[in-house]
């Protein structure tokens, strides 16, 4: 016998003196009516049920199902196939997520076309009930599932506009620490709506939400107190990607520690030390903690090197010499060059040379090429002008004010 098409409220449940009321209605299942029964499918699957009367109900149950994946697979297969080689090919965001949700779209159509055969398999109205609820939770995850898949894939498309030499350019750090935050974010507020919607397609949960909203009360305070570490960090989080004090790759110095902001989350700061080792500082202690940011408005530094000499020094030769040095290393960007006696002490002078470079790493480097050149010049040309102690053994009394002494440079010579 060949059943006529039956709507889903024939689930049905009647109390003592009351009027039957629908057990289910497509309102129950999910986004835009999984479960509805004037669909194609659910009408096929309702004939195909019929047909299959004589067999055992898990047979007929289980027929059901594969046919649902067959055709979920099919159609899978034909989508995929209608979004052009070459369209992909030109748009590398709509081929980045297609590639990444190959396997989602399948779990999709797969919990749809298990929604309109459920309801014609030969289950009991309760288990029916409970694995459409089940589907339409799965269906939401799945949906919140593709969306943080595609703010990934738009903030990757995003930031790898700009992929040279970030460290050089500031608004590039500014637009890469932007999407970096913005998308760790999303991912929570994503994850947390998507739960909270799965979690009220079931009846028992929702009236469950409902009275522990009624009774919040100190409750509510006890959980915000305790979940406060976490929310002042995703406050922080926010105020970093409106403020932006630091950037994908700025180099800063925390506690004493010198690095380059390597990663920014939702909660925390990676941070890349000089000796590759990671520090990781919390975002709400760090926004509540003096730091210095080397790179804030350019990536462009001076270096300082300090050095103590001897008196004897002819400094107008050594600084003829470091401008000599600079110009030969592409470390120097051709800006400042300068050297500075900043200090006179009893026995050494205290020389200051300050050289820029382009970046934090490249000030580091040529601070230490400039010191190494300067050390090999002197060994070589005026060696009595490092730094050395002198000791008077004559036992005599100091020369008359305005007498000459000879020069240790001059008896080297």
């Amino acid at each position: 016998m060949i059943l006529p098409d039956v709507p889903l409220n024939i689930l049905t449940r009647t109390g003592e003196g009351a009027m039957a009321e629908p057990l289910a209605t497509p309102a129950h299942f999910g986004p835009s009516g999984l479960a509805k029964m004037g669909n194609p499918i659910s009408r096929a699957a309702m004939r195909i049920s019929a047909a299959l009367h004589a067999f055992p109900p898990f047979l007929t149950t289980i027929i059901l199902v594969i046919g649902a994946l067959v055709v979920a697979a099919i159609t899978h297969r034909i989508l995929l196939r209608a979004v052009p080689h070459r369209i992909r090919a030109r748009h590398a965001a709509l081929d980045a997520f297609v590639s990444r949700t190959r396997g989602m779209l399948f779990i999709a159509l797969a919990i749809i076309l298990l929604s309109s055969v459920v309801p014609a398999a030969p289950l009991a109205a309760a288990t029916r009930l409970i694995v459409l609820h089940i589907l339409s939770a799965a269906f939401i995850v799945v949906l919140g599932w593709a969306a943080i898949y595609a703010i990934d894939v738009l903030s990757e498309h995003q930031v790898s506009r700009n992929r040279g030499n970030i460290q050089a350019d500031v608004m590039a750090r500014r637009h890469a620490t932007q999407w970096q935050v913005l998308r760790r974010l999303s991912h929570v507020v994503i994850a947390l709506l998507a739960l909270a919607a799965a979690l009220m397609v079931f009846p028992a949960v929702r009236e469950y939400g409902v009275s522990l909203l009624a009774s919040a009360g100190a409750a509510g305070l006890v959980l915000g107190f305790a979940a406060r570490p976490v929310l002042s960090n995703l406050i922080a989080g926010i105020q970093l990607a409106i403020t932006q004090p630091f950037r994908i790759e700025d180099a800063v110095v925390i506690n004493g520690q010198w690095g380059w902001i390597e990663e920014i989350t939702a909660t925390y700061v990676v941070v890349r030390i000089w000796n590759w080792q990671r520090m990781v500082v919390p975002l709400a202690w760090l926004l509540e903690q003096p730091f210095q940011n080397w790179t804030r408005e350019s990536s462009e530094l001076i270096g300082t090197v300090h050095m103590h000499v001897d008196y004897t020094l002819p400094v107008e030769v050594l600084r003829r010499k470091l401008d000599e040095i600079v110009r030969a290393t592409p470390l120097w960007d051709g800006k400042v060059v300068v050297l500075q006696v900043v200090e006179a002490l009893p026995t050494t002078i205290q020389l200051r040379a300050l050289v820029s470079a382009r970046n934090s790493g490249e000030a580091w480097d040529l601070r230490c090429y400039v010191r190494e050149k300067i050390i090999a010049f002197l060994q070589e040309a005026y060696p009595r002008a490092l730094p050395r102690q002198r000791f008077d053994f004559s036992g005599g009394t100091p020369p008359a004010r305005g007498a000459s002494e000879e020069s240790p440079l001059a008896e080297a010579k």
